[in-house]
């Protein structure tokens, strides 16, 4: 499976030939610097590591900062394995935007969703709140109401739906089409929303 790295910038809307108007994210693919290249002789798997992202040598460890020296470039942000990959690179090579999508493919994109912090049943998992409430609740339309049983099993079975830290999870989202290709600005438009704030990494695989 071939991806590449990359900047999630913000959303915008384009419209098609048709009039009609589609909410587009706008996503930062690349460069990324080839920093390993796997094979079945070597460790047993074919893949390609890219690094993507300028990150500080003071904020680099040393066997990191010895990681990119072997591929002689600077240390970057963020390195991922793409398995099984069928981009023929070598160690220090750039991967452009444009070699890997082109308009009309469909992707998948991993990221990391916006944190929410610690929210109660109705936002975290959609109970009914103000108006379904049950348990002859009064004035505590957004509460969970009865959550465990009897004497038996006498405990809360774990999972349950309550409330909790909500958000900051990896989340892929797939069937997602890129709708136009900025070769010069290694700019995507993809079809829809994706996971993370603006700014966060993600990975954009075909």
């Amino acid at each position: 499976m071939e991806g590449l790295i990359g900047k999630k910038i913000g959303m915008t809307s384009i419209f098609t030939e048709a009039g009609d108007n589609i909410a587009c994210t706008v996503v930062e693919v690349g460069p990324c610097v080839v920093t390993q290249v796997k094979t079945d002789e070597t460790d047993g798997y074919n893949a390609i590591q890219l690094g993507y992202g300028e990150r500080k040598a003071k904020s680099t460890t040393n066997p990191m900062k010895g990681h990119f020296a072997k591929a002689n470039t600077t240390p970057k942000v963020k390195v991922v394995e793409f398995r099984d990959s069928a981009l023929e690179s070598a160690v220090g090579d750039s991967v452009m935007v444009t070699d890997v999508f082109s308009e009309g493919d469909l992707v998948e994109v991993t990221g990391v969703s916006k944190g929410k912090g610690f929210q109660g049943v109705v936002k975290r998992h959609g109970f009914g709140g103000v108006g379904q409430a049950t348990h002859g609740q009064h004035n505590r339309g957004r509460a969970p109401g009865s959550i465990g049983a009897a004497s038996y099993p006498a405990k809360v079975f774990k999972g349950m739906k309550m409330a909790g830290r909500m958000g900051g999870d990896r989340i892929t989202t797939s069937g997602l089409q890129v709708m136009k290709v900025f070769a010069e600005k290694n700019l995507l438009l993809i079809k829809g929303a994706i996971p993370g704030h603006k700014g966060s990494l993600v990975i954009v695989k075909k």
